[in-house]
C-alpha cells in the first residue's frame, strides 16, 4: 500500500499531470467569459439584423416540450470562438517555440 502511495503521489505531481490540471481550471473559466460574451455581444447583435431572434424555440407537436434552436445555436458560436481562440494561443506557442530552433 505505502508503495502504491508513492506512485501515486509521484504521478500526482509531475509537470504533465499539474499543467493539465491549470488547463483544465483555467478553460472553465475561459469558457464562461466565452458565453458571457455571446449571451451579451453576439446574440443581440445578430437579434438586431433584420429582426431574427437567436433565442428562439419551438414547440413539439403540442405535447409542451420544446427544442431549444436559440441554444444550440448560441452553443455553436460558443464553440467557434473557442476554437479559434485556441488555434491561435497555439499557433503562437509554436512560433515562440521555433525561435530557437535552427532551421536545417
Amino acid at each position: 500500500m505505502k508503495k502504491f502511495l508513492e506512485e501515486f503521489k509521484e504521478f500526482a505531481l509531475k509537470g504533465n499531470v499539474m499543467s493539465l490540471a491549470i488547463g483544465v481550471i483555467i478553460g472553465g473559466a475561459f469558457q464562461s467569459l466565452v458565453t458571457s460574451f455571446t449571451d451579451c455581444f453576439i446574440t443581440p447583435i445578430i437579434n438586431s439584423i433584420g429582426g431574427a431572434e437567436i433565442g428562439g424555440h419551438f414547440q413539439i407537436f403540442h405535447t409542451g416540450q420544446y427544442i431549444e434552436y436559440g441554444a444550440f445555436i448560441s452553443a455553436v458560436i460558443n464553440f467557434i470562438i473557442m476554437a479559434f481562440v485556441i488555434f491561435v494561443i497555439m499557433k503562437g506557442i509554436n512560433a515562440i517555440m521555433d525561435l530557437g530552433k535552427k532551421k536545417e
